[in-house]
């Protein structure tokens, strides 16, 4: 690490200790934690329903809220996951395993105390392959041309439409959905009108913001609509400390570390993403622990392995996000969304001529972390009863938010139109098991994508081979054709497991 890198490092906690900042850090992640703990809402609903706050403010400090969002609702999943055998979010799915039944035996404020620890180790920690990998990324692509940034458009729509929907078919599906009304709007390199109907508000194309609100959480106003409303059972009053001793903390300290690993692995393979970095954690911990038989019995254990994990995704995730503009997840890709409104374009840029923005926001995220601790185990029993919300009250809420939010961002009734489709869109996609990340990744990733092949044609007469010139280029191929087979191959290691078990 150079002079320079370490130059902008200290710049950047010397800027992020600004009031504003630090005042964004604490609403985002009593936000995201308050998010987190409502069963049925999910921490990239909440950064999309909240992202035309950030509009008005400075780039490094509208991330700087939005990651701690993210944040604060991975974390704030294991509180309903504890207390009511409720996952708020599917990265805490893991956690409910053993910390519900902790919460049976009466100690509910050690579970919750072990998962805001964990996540607090979980996401500090993430913060290290962040600043030191990041940068390196970056200089890589600062080779890539015209030809690789077609592959490597192509390369982030088939892995996250081919990891997270479990199904090959089905993602590629949502991604050539998304594809196709990228193309709405002005063509980049002939200016013409492409489907855009009279409507001026489609001049730039779909409003992207407006899209993943509706996506991610008018579809989710629809789907509580649709069921019964749910009154949520008493919460669990509890009156054991929160606090971890030193023999517990020595005791989950391995698992964390360990879990922290498995976490930024996974959030730096693109589509994978917390729900699978929480069962992996917990898997692994029950295989090295010494005291397996407590394990799915109440283990501090369980629960803190699978905390870290989802929580260290978080920082691993930014590093394809802001490096590649590869999201690590449907979060960041709403992140990713947001860096584009504020007129700036994941790469390269971001650490050279937007250096300091990015490094603010990078300081910005370790003292996240440290607000995540203090205001989640200060907050606990506030949190516990906001987790009982009934839908009837959460339905209006969102509803609200998502019109007032659209509407915000071009005082326009056209977006929230827009929002409103894709809310419909979204609804449709949930009830047939498609994936909407890969809708919002494709409408972000088409017009990248699109301009790659066509200036590579441009430039080369036609020619095409000009998409096979580069050792780059062919790289990119085969993980493109690997992330396309990767549901198959899930499923392949799924059998041989289960098949594994029942010997």
């Amino acid at each position: 690490m150079d002079a320079n890198t370490l130059g902008l490092m200290a710049a950047g906690f010397l800027h992020v200790f600004s009031p504003m900042n630090l005042g964004m850090m604490i609403l985002g992640v009593t936000i995201g934690i308050v998010i987190g703990c409502m069963p049925g809402l999910s921490a990239a609903m909440g950064v999309a329903l909240l992202l035309p706050l950030t509009f008005g403010m400075k780039p490094e400090t509208g991330l700087i809220m939005l990651g701690a969002i993210y944040c604060g609702a991975i974390f704030g999943g294991s509180i309903s996951a504890i207390l009511i055998h409720t996952p708020g979010t599917p990265a805490s799915a893991a956690t409910a395993i053993d910390g519900y039944q902790l919460t049976l035996k009466g100690k509910a404020g050690k579970a919750l105390g072990t998962a805001c620890t964990a996540s607090f180790f979980g996401g500090l920690l993430s913060c290290i392959s962040l600043y030191f990998f990041a940068p390196a990324l970056a200089q890589l692509a600062m080779k890539f041309g015209s030809p690789e940034y077609f592959w490597l458009a192509l390369f982030g729509l088939t892995i996250i439409a081919g990891v997270t929907s479990g199904s090959m078919v089905k993602g590629l599906m949502s991604g050539a959905f998304g594809l196709i009304l990228s193309t709405i709007g002005m063509d980049p390199m002939e200016g013409v009108e492409r489907y855009m109907f009279g409507i001026d508000a489609l001049y730039n194309g779909i409003n992207v913001t407006c899209a993943m609100i509706g996506l991610f959480s008018m579809s989710q106003v629809f789907m509580l609509i649709e069921k019964a409303i749910k009154e949520r059972g008493n919460v669990i009053d509890f009156e054991d400390s929160v606090i971890l001793k030193a023999k517990e903390l020595a005791q989950i300290f391995p698992h964390v570390i360990r879990s922290w690993i498995i976490g930024n692995i996974i959030g730096i393979l693109p589509g994978a993403g917390a729900s699978i970095a929480c069962f992996l954690g917990y898997d692994t911990a029950k295989k090295f622990s010494k005291r397996k038989d407590e394990f799915g019995k109440g283990s501090i254990e369980g629960v803190a392995a699978s905390e870290a994990a989802n929580n260290a995704v978080t920082g691993g995730s930014l590093i394809p996000t802001l490096t590649l503009g590869i999201p690590g997840e449907s979060v960041t890709a709403v992140l990713m969304g947001g860096l584009i409104i504020q007129g700036l374009q994941p790469g390269p840029e971001l650490f050279t001529k937007y250096a300091e923005m990015t490094y603010t926001f990078f300081a910005g995220f370790v003292v996240t972390q440290f607000f995540m601790l203090m205001i989640g185990l200060g907050g606990c029993r506030l949190f516990a009863h906001i987790s009982r919300l009934s839908d009837a009250i959460l339905i209006p809420c969102v509803f609200v938010l998502c019109v007032v939010g659209s509407f915000a961002i071009n005082n326009s009734f056209v977006e929230v139109g827009i929002m409103f489709l894709f809310g419909f869109f979204g609804y449709l996609m949930r009830k047939l098991d498609l994936n909407t990340a890969a809708v919002v990744l494709a409408l972000i990733l088409g017009p990248i994508g699109e301009r790659g092949l066509r200036r590579s044609l441009t430039l080369s007469g036609n020619d095409i081979s000009i998409l096979f010139s580069t050792p780059i280029c062919w790289i990119l191929i085969a993980m493109c054709i690997l992330s396309s087979f990767s549901p198959l191959l899930m499923k392949v290691l799924k059998k041989r497991e289960k098949g594994g078990e029942a010997k």
